[in-house]
């Protein structure tokens, strides 16, 4: 995300022990028990290979980084030199590989649209059949099982309003104006591209009748708990089962069934409430004086229909939630399930699985007869990771049924929401935000806060409630394809100072460079196991900020996006903030970049150190490095793996003009647009091996 848009307050005023106090304690009883600190650092910044994947006892794991440690017998090495820092306006590549632009922010969809202009002259209507602005999450879904045809769902996570407009927003009289709002408006949400490769280069299939487009505008429905509560009623949909558009759409997932996971995710600073804030508006961030982008003030507009810009205005007024729009904020911060495949289907948010700053969703290896569980970071400062698991027990026929929202309704609307507490051991424990689940003073939720629709109305609040462990921004959460582990990206904290404190899973005061943690939850309990895997630093840090030995070849800060392959390759991505300035030693010597690594699975027992330690590091490569001020985000594979989509979102001069590839500078200024990046191997063969 954008430095304009990141939520910088911290919003958690909970005296829960935060992850890095946790963490220290961890590493005291781990680590130093052993002997002094120097010797105790030398562990963690890997003197020898046995520290790393499975814990500093005589159980390490037996798969370094580099074989894998799925269980498939198979060895999988990376078959790429990890590249050179860059800070250019031009992205790059391995060598032996091309990469493409893609969907280009204002791309035509359909003949309904104009071309993109570059002087920002194209209307609300152009944008509503266009993709749209600051792609983010992705996932390709084949067409018939092709790696050459089908649908790439991409997430618009905000907007940047000087470039989307030919000089930048404007007011008249104090007030937006209503075709400003509405382009601004229509540049967020998801698009769903069919895109097709023809003579080595991928191109999106116009006018195809799956090409779609959902906004901050688009009806979509309210499903779980949450649906149809007093809390959600508006005068747009009195019986609370409906809300208009998805907004701030971050992260993303998928399903075993085969439909796109939306997260929303810093929604709340749309919405403005001037009167009193309700505890769960002051929670999750809604203004108190104005709207981030001030669509409110468009309200009365002559043109405005059903309260379009009136509902971003939650202050109370009438007589009920009817008359007013005091609960329109309440239909956003869920995870919004999309079908692709259906371009009739309505998006459903699935309320059951919380309400918060959603940065993603990843699911677990399905089990036959078991539930299926899903894992979601709160992106913020102090903020937490949870996990869903369904009611129902996964069967595997569910996977090609085609009434895939039906499919959805059975697994996302029931279940438990969980929130995590890490302990020192090594060890922590998914704690059930239920209404009968006590805190320490043995107070229930449901006391608290009411029914379990309030409780995930307020599922901040409940995780404050219940002692979870507060976290470095918890942001992408990715599993293993088969062994199960789990991981998730801690982007940083530099809120985090000695009166805060740190935790064991998150040790270090002001935590400008963030680090990735893993997990492997306990069959049939609520008990996890973890540990760190890497921590970000420059390649000079002292010992104790450069815990896992980086060298300059894969230094890295502010890791955020994460996914696995269906190979087991593990792909980190950064969000620097150089958009804001290079203000850390990581961003003065290099762009935002994407890495990868051959995991090892988790031991018997917890590491002593980082997974990732000078003695294995050369394991982690960068393999991307993007543009000037630009994040690296997103990621999708074809079932080949002989493509693989990335996005570059906020850019500052990138890219060309009249060219598609990816790795050609401007020769002058150009209006930035946020763009997929398609790479491929020249020879053909599969991506990073």
């Amino acid at each position: 995300m954008s430095q304009t848009t990141s939520d910088s307050a911290v919003r958690n005023t909970s005296a829960n022990e935060p992850f890095s106090a946790i963490l220290e304690k961890s590493l005291s009883r781990r680590t130093l028990a052993r002997g002094s600190l120097g010797a105790a650092l030398a562990v963690m910044t890997g003197s020898v290979l046995s520290a790393c994947g499975g814990g500093g006892s005589d159980d390490a794991s037996s798969n370094p980084p580099g074989t894998g440690g799925g269980g498939s017998g198979e060895t999988l090495k990376l078959g790429f030199q990890s590249l050179q820092s860059s800070m250019t306006d031009a992205c790059v590549v391995p060598a032996g590989y091309v990469a493409q632009v893609l969907g280009a922010w204002g791309t035509p969809l359909d003949d309904i649209a104009q071309p993109w202009s570059r002087d920002g002259n194209n209307t609300s209507n152009d944008l509503l059949h266009s993709t749209g602005m600051h792609h983010d999450g992705m996932h390709y879904f084949p067409l018939q099982g092709s790696s050459t045809e089908g649908l790439l769902a991409v997430n618009h996570e905000y907007i940047d309003e000087s470039a989307l407009h030919p000089a930048g927003p404007t007011q008249v009289g104090g007030k937006r104006p209503a075709e400003e709002v509405r382009k601004e408006i229509n540049a967020h949400g998801v698009s769903i591209l069919h895109i097709r490769l023809q003579g080595g280069r991928w191109a999106i299939v116009k006018n195809s009748r799956y090409n779609r487009r959902f906004t901050a505008a688009t009806p979509m429905a309210l499903a779980g708990p949450v649906a149809g509560s007093a809390s959600v009623r508006t005068p747009f949909s009195p019986n609370g089962r409906q809300v208009r558009g998805t907004n701030n759409n971050c992260g993303n997932g998928f399903t075993p069934w085969g439909t796109y996971i939306t997260a929303e995710e810093n929604w709340a600073a749309c919405f403005v409430n001037t009167g009193t804030l309700t505890r769960d508006q002051k929670r999750v961030g809604v203004q108190a004086a104005k709207g981030r982008y001030l669509w409110e003030t468009a309200a009365g507009d002559a043109t405005e229909q059903l309260g379009e810009f009136a509902r971003f205005d939650n202050t109370p007024r009438g007589a009920d939630a009817t008359q007013d729009w005091r609960n329109e904020a309440n239909g956003f911060g869920y995870l919004v399930e999309i079908d692709p495949y259906d371009p009739s289907s309505i998006a459903t948010k699935r309320t059951a699985m919380g309400r918060f700053a959603h940065e993603g969703s990843a699911y677990a290896p399905p089990v036959a007869g078991k539930p299926l569980s899903f894992y979601s970071g709160d992106d913020s400062r102090f903020e937490y990771l949870y996990k869903f698991v369904s009611a129902a027990a996964w069967d595997p026929k569910d996977a090609d049924r085609t009434d895939r929202l039906a499919v959805g309704a059975k697994y996302l609307d029931q279940g438990t929401l969980y929130v995590a507490r890490f302990d020192a051991s090594g060890k922590g424990e998914w704690l059930a935000l239920a209404e009968g689940t006590k805190n320490a003073a043995g107070r229930t939720l449901k006391e608290e806060f009411g029914g379990i629709d309030q409780i995930l109305l307020n599922t901040r609040g409940a995780a404050d409630f219940v002692g979870a462990t507060p976290m470095d921004r918890p942001e992408w959460t990715a599993a293993h394809p088969t062994n199960g582990d789990v991981y998730v990206t801690l982007t940083n904290n530099t809120s985090r100072n000695a009166a805060r404190g740190t935790n064991p899973a998150n040790p270090r005061l002001n935590n400008v460079n963030g680090h990735i943690v893993r997990w492997r939850d306990q069959p049939d309990s609520t008990v996890f196991q973890w540990e760190i895997f890497v921590y970000g630093s420059d390649a000079g840090a002292d010992a104790d900020t450069n815990r896992s030995g980086l060298t300059a070849l894969n230094q890295l800060a502010s890791p955020d996006g994460l996914c696995f392959d269906g190979r087991g390759i593990l792909w980190v991505q950064t969000d620097n903030g150089i958009d804001g300035g290079r203000n850390n030693a990581v961003a003065k010597t290099t762009n935002d970049q994407m890495l990868a690594v051959i995991p090892p699975a988790m031991g018997a027992t917890p590491a002593t150190g980082p997974v990732i330690n000078g003695g294995n590091q050369g394991e982690l490569r960068r393999f991307f490095v993007g543009p000037n001020e630009a994040e690296i985000t997103g990621f999708a594979f074809t079932p080949d793996h002989k493509t693989v989509f990335l996005n570059v979102q906020h850019p500052v001069n990138w890219p060309a003009y009249d060219t598609e590839d990816a790795t050609a500078a401007p020769t002058g200024k150009v209006r930035p647009r946020s763009s997929t990046v398609v790479i491929q191997r020249k020879d053909g063969g599969a991506i990073g091996v």
